[in-house]
C-alpha cells in the first residue's frame, strides 16, 4: 500500500525490525498448537480488536467490513513498524492475517476511522517452551527469505541509480527506459518496504496517496514528470531523495528478521497489489509499465511461497499442490504479454485479457490466503 503510515509506538519484550516476537527456530510451534482469533470489525468509528488481549503465541486476525466506505484496512503495529495487515477490505469483504506474537503492547491501526488507533495486548512472560521438535523447514525458509530480500535491494539500488542519473542529466529517453527495470526489484519485496513506516510512501506513493502535492516524492512523481508533464525540470532533488530512501531501505533489510507467517502474509499482500492497482492500470497510470510491476509482485509472492513449500507440504500437501498449480497458471497468463526483456504497454491490453489476468490472480489468492494459518 502507498498511503502514508502513522508511526505508533509499542513496548515489546524484544526488539527487531520485523521480528514479531523475535522467534528463533527453536521457538516454532508444534503443528497442533491452537491459534487465538481476534476479530477486527472495520467501521467509520474505527477497528476495535475483540478480544483486545490474548496470550502469547499464534494469533489470527479476522478483518471484516460490514458497511464502512472510509475504513478499508487494518494493521498491527509495534514500535512504528507494520507487522501484519489486511488492505482493501471494502464493504462486504473480509480477510485474515496470522502472526506469532510475544508479550507486549501493540497497536491496531485503521486509517480513516474516527478513532484510528487501538491498543492490543499480548500477555505472558515470554516464549512458550516448544511442544515438539523445531521445524527446520520454516527456519530455513525465513533465513533464505532474508537473503532474497537483501539480494533484491542490492539489485534495486544500482538499477534506481541508473534511472535517477538519467533524471539528473535531463535525459528523458534514458530515464523512461530505466523506469520499469528499477521498479521491478522494488515491487518484488514491497510488503517488506511497507513495514518501515513512511519509507514506502516516500518511495512509491501515487498522486492520490498524498495530501500535499508539493510533498509528493518517489518513483511515481518522476513518472508523471516523464510521461505526462514531459519535463524533468525540478526533478533532481526528487531523484536525490529517491536514492537516499533506497539506501535507507538497504540498511533496514540488512538486519531484518522474519516469521514464516510473514512470508505467507507478504505473498498475499503482493497479490492484493496486483488485483487492486496493477490489473486496473492504476499503479503506473502515466507510463503504462504496470505489467513490469505485476510480474515482480507475482515473482516475489512465488519466492516466499516456494520457500515455505517444504513446511506446508508436511502439513497440507493438497493446499501446497493447489497453490503451486495456480502460480503456474498466473505466470503462463502473464508470459503472453512479454516483449523483449520487458512487457507490452499496458494500455494495449484489452478488457477481456485484463479480466483473464484478474481471474487468474483471484484463483491464486484464495489458497494462498490459507498458507499463513498453516505455518504460524
Amino acid at each position: 500500500m502507498n498511503r502514508p503510515r502513522l508511526a505508533v509506538g509499542a513496548t515489546l519484550a524484544c526488539a527487531g525490525l520485523l521480528a514479531v516476537g523475535c522467534s528463533s527456530p527453536s521457538q516454532q510451534a508444534a503443528p497442533a498448537e491452537q491459534a487465538a482469533t481476534v476479530n477486527v470489525a472495520l467501521s467509520d468509528a474505527g477497528c476495535s480488536p475483540t478480544p483486545a488481549t490474548v496470550p502469547s503465541g499464534p494469533v489470527t486476525f479476522a478483518v471484516t467490513n460490514s458497511g464502512s466506505a472510509a475504513v478499508t484496512e487494518a494493521e498491527l503495529q509495534a514500535a512504528g513498524k507494520i507487522l501484519g495487515e489486511k488492505e482493501n477490505i471494502t464493504q462486504g469483504l473480509n480477510g485474515t492475517f496470522a502472526l506469532r506474537l510475544e508479550p507486549g503492547t501493540y497497536s491496531v491501526y485503521c486509517p480513516g476511522g474516527q478513532k484510528d488507533t487501538w491498543t492490543f495486548t499480548v500477555t505472558g512472560t515470554g516464549p512458550a517452551a516448544p511442544t515438539a521438535a523445531p521445524d527446520t523447514n520454516v527456519a530455513d525458509a525465513t533465513t533464505k527469505y532474508h537473503d532474497y530480500v537483501v539480494s533484491e535491494v542490492n539489485l534495486l539500488q544500482p538499477a534506481t541509480k541508473t534511472f535517477t542519473d538519467a533524471v539528473r542529466a535531463g535525459d528523458m529517453a534514458k530515464a523512461e527506459a530505466a523506469f520499469g527495470a528499477a521498479r521491478e526489484h522494488y515491487e518484488s519485496i514491497e510488503p517488506v518496504a511497507e513495514s518501515f513506516g513512511d519509507l514506502d510512501p516516500d518511495i512509491d506513493a501515487r498522486a492520490d496517496d498524498v495530501d500535499d502535492p508539493a510533498k509528493w516524492t518517489g518513483f511515481h512523481r518522476i513518472e508523471k514528470a516523464l510521461w505526462q508533464d514531459r519535463s524533468l525540470a525540478g526533478m533532481a532533488p526528487i531523484a536525490d531523495k529517491l536514492d537516499a530512501d533506497i539506501a535507507t531501505l538497504k540498511a533496514n533489510v540488512a538486519t531484518a528478521t522474519y516469521q514464516p507467517a510473514q512470508l505467507a502474509n507478504g505473498a498475499s499482500d503482493l497479490l492484493t497489489e496486483v488485483s487492486t492497482s496493477k490489473v486496473t492500470g492504476e499503479e503506473d497510470r502515466y507510463s503504462h509499465t504496470d505489467l513490469w510491476d505485476f510480474a515482480a509482485n507475482i515473482a516475489g509472492a512465488r519466492t516466499a511461497f516456494e520457500l515455505l513449500m517444504p513446511a506446508l507440504q508436511a502439513k497440507d500437501a493438497d493446499l501446497a499442490q493447489q497453490t503451486e498449480a495456480r502460480f503456474v497458471d498466473v505466470t503462463q497468463q502473464l508470459a503472453r504479454f512479454k516483449q523483449g526483456d520487458g512487457y507490452v504497454d499496458y494500455s494495449t491490453v484489452g478488457d477481456a485479457d485484463r479480466r483473464t489476468l484478474a481471474n487468474s490472480v483471484n484463483a491464486l489468492a484464495e489458497p494462498l490466503s490459507q498458507v499463513a494459518g498453516k505455518v504460524v
